[in-house]
């Protein structure tokens, strides 16, 4: 998921009694707005169930142009509903001409009055021709407008998600581990300072910031000898975990995708400025612009783009590790300093796709998989439900794991487990086939109708986040750090970092 979320002050939406008369006497009310129920965000929501989009929006604290977007679309439905009556209405004059001029033309000798109308019928025709060529041209673009309104409108939110305007409202679900046991174990006294991430690796030798600078400019990083195979371990080790402990099929993508890619997937058009972008003249993918990759969730998602899958062959589990590019626009002050927020870094994506009857179970299962590696390392974390002003943009409902970092003495999101319901689907037109009930004796079982896929995803983990989270819980006062016993066959038997002399 990309980090940038809607953030701005709008009052919470409260619906008096004089709207529920617009919103039917059935609406409920959740968390100060009209329960989602089973509602999809698509254009017939939002022509049909306006107050209810609008409720979500404004819960979400979307700026006044997404408000008025959703607003122009249901306005523009209706012309779209005159434009296909009135192109309707031609098509049948040209069936009518049409069938007055073959009648006429199949006659051998027409009379005066016959010849005049098949003029008349001939010129009705081309003008009702005409007409709905001009309706159908206009509904085409009509069409798109409405499309692009319609990409920029983030998701429905589940009803779990709390009211809220930013990450201070989040509502925390639970917490794991005791944030003075590694301090105990590794023997600090009460007056050691821990210290941040950055200081303790540069302590190692193992930080090389300024020399990453030189070569690529600011907010990259280069790690080396143990600091740099401590990295590489914990990414070995979270791909193991989840496809021989959790179930998860091993995939490897492209780091470079396109433009309908990172559409499908609601990166585009939304957050195009959080992305990095390849020159045309470089490379295009099939003709589309080109970008690097934000997470793994772009490829992995979109490699089922535009498939039918079979029911009984979901929930579809992949494992991805990959680096991870992003620009990072609206980020500023200490978030830079580190490893915490950087231009490149690398991230070991878990991504399901499943049918919408297991969504909600599987979101739940994905993130104790997150959840797993974080107790494996013996790091101490809490799960937070994002509230609607701090939740992402494809997100329906969305937890995020933060775990304690002793240097900075805060909890620092390390993952984000995200359940986005059809919101990616119906961009990429994923969707499977539902199980055939048992037909009738002697007749074939129903076909069902074609259901749109959930898709899922989310960190398992950020390497990077892991590695400051280890360098800060795992140091020691004499510099030294101790590897994690989980990732010790991952070091060579390494039990310890230690400074070098």
């Amino acid at each position: 998921m990309l980090a940038s979320r809607c953030i701005l002050a709008f009052r919470p939406f409260v619906v008096n009694p004089r709207q529920m008369v617009r919103l039917g006497v059935t609406s409920e009310l959740v968390h100060s707005r009209v329960s989602r129920k089973d509602l999809s965000l698509e254009l017939k929501t939002i022509t049909s169930e306006l107050d209810t989009v609008l409720s979500h929006l404004k819960a979400r604290r979307a700026s006044a142009e997404t408000l008025q977007a959703a607003q122009d679309i249901a306005a523009l439905a209706s012309k779209r509903s005159n434009l296909i009556q009135e192109r309707d209405s031609f098509l049948n004059q040209r069936k009518e001409a049409s069938a007055t001029v073959g009648s006429l033309m199949r006659k051998k000798e027409l009379s005066e009055e016959e010849q005049k109308q098949l003029e008349e019928a001939k010129e009705n025709s081309t003008k009702a021709s005409d007409g709905a060529t001009a309706a159908e041209t206009q509904l085409e673009e009509l069409q798109a407008k409405m499309d692009g309104l319609l990409s920029g409108i983030p998701n429905l939110l589940d009803d779990k998600v709390p009211d809220g305007d930013n990450d201070s409202n989040n509502e925390v679900v639970s917490t794991w581990g005791d944030i003075n046991a590694l301090p105990k174990e590794l023997g600090w006294r009460e007056d050691f300072e821990p210290l941040w991430h950055d200081d303790v690796a540069s302590g190692l030798k193992g930080y090389k910031s300024e020399a990453a600078v030189r070569i690529s400019g600011a907010r990259f990083v280069a790690l080396s000898g143990a600091v740099a195979q401590l990295e590489r371990a914990l990414a070995m080790f979270f791909v193991d975990l989840h496809t021989t402990k959790h179930g998860y099929t091993e995939v490897s993508v492209p780091y470079v995708v396109g433009r309908s890619a990172l559409e499908g997937t609601s990166q585009l058009p939304k957050f195009q400025e959080d992305l990095f972008a390849i020159t045309p003249e470089s490379h295009t993918c099939n003709g589309e612009d080109a970008f690097l990759i934000p997470t793994a969730e772009v490829p992995v998602t979109n490699m089922h783009r535009e498939e039918v899958l079979e029911e009984s062959d979901l929930p579809l589990s992949y494992v991805s590790f990959t680096p991870c590019f992003r620009a990072e626009a609206g980020s500023y002050g200490r978030d830079t300093k580190g490893l915490i927020r950087t231009h490149q870094f690398l991230k070991v994506e878990l991504v399901k796709i499943t049918s919408a009857d297991t969504s909600d179970e599987e979101h739940e299962l994905l993130t104790s998989h997150a959840e797993a590696c974080l107790q494996a390392l013996k790091l101490p974390y809490r799960k937070v439900r994002l509230c609607s002003g701090d939740i992402g943009f494809a997100a329906r409902h969305c937890y995020d794991l933060e775990v304690w970092l002793a240097g900075a003495k805060e909890y620092r999101e390390i993952s984000s487990c995200s359940n986005t319901g059809d919101f990616q689907a119906r961009r990429m037109s994923l969707r499977y086939r539902p199980k055939s009930e048992a037909g009738v004796e002697g007749k074939k079982p129903k076909k069902e109708k074609l259901k749109l896929c959930h898709t899922i995803n989310g960190s398992g983990l950020a390497v990077g986040r892991t590695l400051v989270a280890i360098l800060e819980n795992y140091q020691k006062p004499d510099g030294s750090v101790v590897v994690p016993e989980v990732l010790r066959p991952y070091m060579g038997g390494k039990e310890i970092i230690a400074v070098p002399q």
